[in-house]
């Protein structure tokens, strides 16, 4: 967020031997950063960002207190002088007040929050008000920090705002014929016409102001109305400030677009002590330049004050978190001069409890952030760069030897031509209905940034298929793999997460198989079976569970057609899931040791008709069980229905024969036809 504001008018509020380039450069080491100091006419205007958190240093004010602080720091004395009613704006027994309490002839004004939507509403009725242009040294300012000036009236608002910190409003009076405002949520397109006559159809979420009659007078904390804004002919005003909810100020302003000053502060939480003072400077200016008269009570609805909130801390913290040692009448200044009030501990001297000023009441919650305000006032760039010494953590062996499995499985599909891919775990309610998953079974995250990453995934699949869509066309072979986690739901408990090793392709079902055997064969697993899948996301006739033993370690398959039409795929998709800590379980980083044989190898090749009843698996076993001298099976091809197989055949004790081979091949032949 940037702010813009005058050297003049910070002035009013500091002495300081500074100039407007000291500021900047300071500031902007160990504060609010000032992008640019400008020079127009006799007086600068400062450009500053400001963290989101920090709104109590979006106005004048608000800078001159940083300044204080910092420009002390670094040799400029520099007094903070806080407005001429801030000594008595919170004593309820001050001189304002007083004059308050004892008008006559109060005019009427009725505010109801029934529901309590704001934090705080002030209000008062000034009369007698007389709507001219304002000051030269007001529209001067306000123009220069880019707000247009229109009158007296509206311009002391905007003034107040940059200058105090909290937006404030009026109305006119005498065009509220009720004299009332009640604050409630509007109904459903409910419809409003702004000050910048826009017309805007309102949701159930959005807070308004009514006039008691249903006619909607306010979109507070945001924009006012056409209807109650005040005119040249204007002698009777309500000077109005609520403290609104954050959340709902923000909801409503980024919907409808309409991005005020005063809109993009209050969504930010400004302190709602500080809307006194505003109140309070606001009464006075009016007074000063309108003629404004008080001509009924002051409204104050303060539900639920913010309760006091101190935070306790030790010298020897400070030292210790920071890393070197601050002499502690430095710190007891840094902290005086950002305004905490300190006391210090009788029977532990190295202790300090501190009051936390209003204003940082949302910020300041541990020891750790007054250390960081420490901190940044002494400067980060006076800190010395000193490296820690490095420490080695020894991991758990079972994350040991995940992180080892993982990079050795990474390595080598790269060096089988894949391609890695690291995909969001959280997936669409879309993605996860295109697959006929239920939504229910997977976690939903809550606030998330967009409704493409609201649900974390239970399985890999939609996000392959996603990725093979937006590969398509880029290139004609697509070899993808991603090791991540999936999320399964416990209920009472945290989720079950479980590391998925998923390999897709977009080639054919051989290319997958093929990947699949020789990754098994790399980790060193053998003896595992395959049998028959029946996932819903595989094509019927073409899937497959893999099993050590009885344990499942994936399954592979081809995406169903009606998944790969539903996502507009223009090629088959082929992928395989394995579970990975399972895969890992049944691996070995060092082959078993195998005695060479010195006898020689027959090789022979045999044709066969496919039958759908005999898988590859079951021929095998039926080989095997035949020849005690077969030592190996590969498949060579599939044609137009016939199998092509090449066998070993060897003995351990002598050389074999060919005829023998052919002998050993023949009674194969005949088990498994």
């Amino acid at each position: 967020m940037n702010i813009k504001i005058t050297h003049n008018w910070l002035l009013e509020y500091i002495d300081t031997e500074a100039t407007p380039y000291d500021i900047q450069k300071y500031l902007s080491l160990c504060g609010p950063s000032v992008e640019s100091v400008t020079k127009i006419g006799n007086d600068y205007v400062y450009e500053i960002e400001i963290t989101s958190n920090r709104v109590d240093t979006a106005s004048v004010y608000g800078i001159a207190r940083e300044a204080t602080a910092i420009l002390n720091r670094f040799g400029f004395k520099t007094t903070l002088k806080k407005p001429q009613i801030a000594s008595s704006s919170f004593d309820k027994t001050s001189e304002s007040e007083v004059k308050l309490r004892i008008s006559r002839n109060d005019i009427a004004l009725n505010i109801k929050d029934d529901k309590k939507l704001c934090k705080r509403i002030l209000a008062i009725v000034l009369d007698n008000v007389s709507v001219k242009p304002t000051p030269k040294y007001i529209s001067e300012r306000l123009e220069a920090v880019g707000i247009r000036s229109l009158n007296n009236l509206v311009d002391i608002t905007n003034y107040i705002m940059v200058e105090i910190g909290h937006p404030t409003h009026v109305f006119d009076y005498d065009r509220i014929k009720t004299h009332q405002l009640i604050l409630r949520q509007a109904q459903d397109k409910e419809e409003i016409i702004t000050l910048d006559n826009k017309k805007y159809n309102l949701c159930p979420q959005d807070i308004i102001i009514d006039d008691g009659t249903g006619q909607v007078i306010d979109l507070p904390g945001i924009m006012g109305t056409a209807n109650s804004v005040v005119t040249a002919n204007t002698k009777k005003i309500i000077f109005f400030i609520e403290s609104n909810d954050a959340k709902a100020i923000r909801q409503s302003s980024m919907k409808y677009g309409i991005r005020t000053m005063a809109a993009t502060i209050n969504d930010k939480s400004p302190d709602p002590e500080t809307a006194k003072l505003a109140l309070l400077r606001g009464i006075e200016l009016y007074q000063k330049l309108t003629g404004a008269k008080i001509a009924s009570q002051l409204i104050d609805i303060y539900p639920n004050p913010i309760p006091p909130k101190k935070v306790n801390i030790s010298f020897a913290d400070i030292d210790r978190i920071i890393g070197i040692k601050i002499p502690e009448k430095d710190i007891l200044k840094f902290l005086s001069d950002l305004e905490f009030n300190y006391h210090r501990d009788h029977d532990r001297k190295s202790m300090v409890t501190l009051d936390v000023p209003p204003y940082r009441r949302n910020d300041i919650n541990i020891k750790e952030d007054i250390i960081e305000e420490v901190a940044r006032i002494y400067g980060y760039h006076n800190l010395p760069s000193i490296l820690q010494q490095p420490a080695y953590v020894a991991q758990p062996k079972e994350d040991e030897k995940l992180f080892e499995y993982q990079t050795k499985i990474k390595y080598f599909l790269k060096h089988l031509g894949l391609n890695e891919i690291m995909n969001y775990s959280m997936i669409s309610k879309k993605m996860i209905l295109d697959f006929d998953l239920d939504p229910q079974e997977h976690l939903r995250v809550t606030n998330s940034l967009s409704a493409d990453i609201e649900f974390l995934r239970t399985h890999l699949t939609p996000s392959f298929v996603k990725n093979i869509k937006e590969n398509e066309g880029k290139t004609k072979e697509i070899k993808i793999f991603e090791v991540a986690k999936t999320y399964k739901i416990i209920k009472g408990q945290l989720p079950e997460e479980k590391f998925k090793l998923g390999i897709c392709v977009n080639t054919n079902y051989f290319e997958l198989k093929g990947i699949i055997d020789a990754l098994l064969a790399e980790l060193n697993i053998e003896n595992y079976e395959i049998i028959k899948g029946e996932s819903g996301i595989f094509a019927k006739d073409i899937q497959g569970k893999i099993f050590v033993g009885k344990t499942k370690l994936g399954e592979f398959g081809k995406l169903n057609a009606k998944y790969q039409n539903k996502a507009e795929l223009k090629s088959e998709v082929f992928f395989v899931v394995f579970d990975f800590e399972t895969l890992i379980n049944n691996a070995k980083l060092l082959s078993p040791y195998k005695k060479s044989n010195p006898y020689s190898v027959i090789k022979l090749d045999l044709t066969i008709d496919t039958n759908p009843k005999k898988t590859f698996l079951k021929l095998k076993k039926e080989a095997f069980a035949t020849s005690k001298l077969l030592q190996k099976i590969e498949l060579i091809s599939i044609y137009k229905g016939k199998l092509s197989l090449r066998f070993y055949f060897n003995s351990a004790n002598e050389n074999i024969t060919e005829e023998e081979g052919l002998i050993e091949l023949e009674k194969i032949r005949n088990k498994i036809i």
